[in-house]
């Protein structure tokens, strides 16, 4: 509200100003706290040295992929599909089952 009396406007603002240091500084303790986490560099020292591990487990979960897919071209029937789906662990299995799902349907209506 508006206020015609110099001495509560000066209250307020200082008030106002009171309170955006109060803010600034809880803001500063916590970047302060998020800045110097031993815990990470740890934890990038060891990607670093399990990085190889991974690439060959990434390179097998495709080789696996590739083998899924051409076992679903195989597959004939939606009902055959759904239970692969709902048997599947991974997100990129699924993705795929769904995929071959969607292309069954889209066969069987044209």
């Amino acid at each position: 509200e508006a206020t015609l009396d110099l001495a509560e406007r000066r209250r307020i603002r200082s008030a106002i100003r009171e309170l955006q240091r109060q803010e600034l500084e809880r803001d500063e303790e916590t970047l302060a706290s998020k800045r110097f986490r031993p815990e990470r560099s740890s934890h990038r020292q060891d990607d670093k040295e399990n990085w190889p591990q991974s690439q060959h487990l990434e390179e097998e979960q495709q080789a696996a992929l590739a083998a899924l897919s051409e076992q679903l071209e195989a597959i004939t029937t939606v009902e055959e599909l759904t239970k692969l789906l709902r048997a599947a662990g991974e997100y990129e299995e699924r993705k795929l089952i769904r995929a071959a799902i969607r292309k069954l349907r889209s066969e069987e209506i044209e």
